[in-house]
């Protein structure tokens, strides 16, 4: 098996809290899939701390899984997990099974279709598309224009650093923003 970043097999990623800390699970190998670090991961969730536990989440592009499970970790009450690979959503599927992580629902979608169907509002949503992709803003749009959102939605969103600052719908606001190498990432408030 390859060795990633600090001697961690590649493919694999560790939860870093909640219930399931230091579990240590592996995502398929596809080009682009790329779990948020643990640093990010660890200062994200230091901000949803106040509201994570009992919310509803989305993870609109879940791939490895990260977010959508330390949510699930730390005690989300349910984690709707998109991804548009089906070999990801069946690891997902698997790895639901080995934790018995029953607020856990991976479905095997296109983003932009899932955004099409009748709406349910969450508290917390990531927002991680694959870089390159051109997908971060209008998923932002889509999601305000749906009824996706339950008031004061918090909206994670994670992209290239080069791209800067997203722009937001309206009336959300930019709650917190930082970057860590190539990677820049933020936390926003919908209305």
């Amino acid at each position: 098996m390859s060795r990633g970043r600090g001697g961690r097999a590649a493919n694999q990623l560790r939860i870093i809290g909640g219930r399931w800390r230091g579990r240590k699970l592996a995502f398929p190998d596809l080009p682009g899939l790329r779990p948020t670090g643990d640093r990010v991961r660890e200062t994200l969730f230091n901000w949803l701390a106040p509201i994570i536990e009992g919310s509803r989440c989305l993870d609109l592009f879940a791939g490895s899984g990260a977010l959508g499970l330390e949510a699930a970790s730390r005690g989300a009450a349910r984690v709707v997990m998109v991804d548009r690979a089906v070999v990801v959503v069946r690891r997902l599927e698997a790895h639901r099974a080995l934790l018995g992580a029953e607020a856990v629902e991976p479905l095997a979608m296109e983003a932009q279709a899932f955004l099409a169907r009748p709406p349910e509002p969450f508290q917390v949503v990531f927002l991680d598309p694959p870089f390159g992709a051109g997908l971060l803003e209008p998923s932002c749009r889509a999601l305000a224009a749906g009824g996706w959102l339950a008031p004061g939605a918090m909206v994670y969103l994670e992209c290239e650093r080069a791209l800067g600052e997203p722009r937001l719908p309206e009336g959300w606001r930019l709650h917190r923003a930082k970057q860590a190498g190539e990677v820049a990432y933020f936390l926003a408030i919908a209305p």
